[in-house]
């Protein structure tokens, strides 16, 4: 069963997240323009790649982020982290709910 967590403590594990990133990431292949490139094999094409691509929305802009192979796992990892601010962003929200229920708006600044 969820305990009922307080806006200081919903506030303490935002702070402890760490680096986040919004978005999706998306593994592509590629075709080049060489002539005669292994990509164009007529039989058994290789296509280049994978490349790997981070597509997110900031502030109403779409935007995408190359990513090298090394970077792959911390991206999924700051993704994971977004995922949960979200989460926690709402239950922080309905941590100051409770407290104006409880206390009173004039107490709002109090609380922490």
């Amino acid at each position: 069963m969820n305990r009922v967590k307080s806006v200081a403590e919903v506030k303490g594990a935002i702070s402890a997240l760490g680096p986040m990133l919004p978005g999706s990431i998306s593994k592509q292949w590629n075709v080049c323009g060489k002539p005669g490139c292994q990509c164009k094999d007529p039989r058994e094409p290789k296509k280049h790649g994978p490349y790997y691509q981070l597509s997110f929305t900031v502030g109403g802009k779409s935007s995408t982020l190359f990513l090298k192979s090394g970077e792959v796992a911390e991206a999924r990892r700051c993704l994971r982290r977004f995922q949960e601010f979200k989460r926690l962003s709402s239950e922080l929200l309905a941590a100051y709910v409770r407290e104006a229920r409880q206390r009173g708006l004039a107490a709002m600044n109090e609380v922490e």
